[in-house]
């Protein structure tokens, strides 16, 4: 790709992209992050009773999913039909993937890539009180597909 898709070639200025052109398909993106912590902090995270971070980081990455052209200014709002966020827990961290579906002009890599971000988010902001040295990584975009809608 040699131009920003978001910038007017003509005059620099920025743009929401003109998708209007295009027929509906039926899309699918998955994005993966990581939040790295100490070994510890992690046991923490999985002695938890069943509902309570991940819970609650989960519901924040699916509603922020569905906020994605709120909090990214020249994102298309989609209608979603579907996000999931998963978790696993290792030894030191906690693996995050998201998948956002949607059947429309454009795709839908922006709310899965959100949805981690705002989970890993949500995670940090749980578990910061009993470590500060947690960090945010590894986002990104996995997968993205695209099928004619039948």
């Amino acid at each position: 790709m040699s131009e920003l898709s978001h910038v007017d070639e003509a005059s620099g200025a920025v743009r929401m992209v003109d998708v209007g052109h295009k027929p509906p398909m039926r899309r699918r993106a998955v994005a993966r992050g990581a939040v790295l912590m100490a070994p510890a902090t992690a046991r923490r995270l999985r002695d938890l009773p069943k509902g309570d971070a991940l819970a609650t980081a989960q519901l924040a990455g699916i509603m922020a999913a569905k906020r994605t052209s709120d909090l990214i200014p020249l994102c298309h709002p989609l209608p979603l039909s579907h996000v999931e966020v998963g978790f696993e827990l290792g030894e030191g961290r906690v693996e995050i993937t998201a998948a956002a579906e949607t059947t429309a002009q454009t795709g839908v890599e922006m709310e899965a890539l959100t949805a981690v971000v705002v989970a890993a988010l949500a995670i940090y902001d749980m578990a910061k009180a009993i470590d500060r040295q947690m960090v945010i990584s590894e986002v990104a975009l996995v997968s993205k597909t695209k099928k004619d809608v039948v």
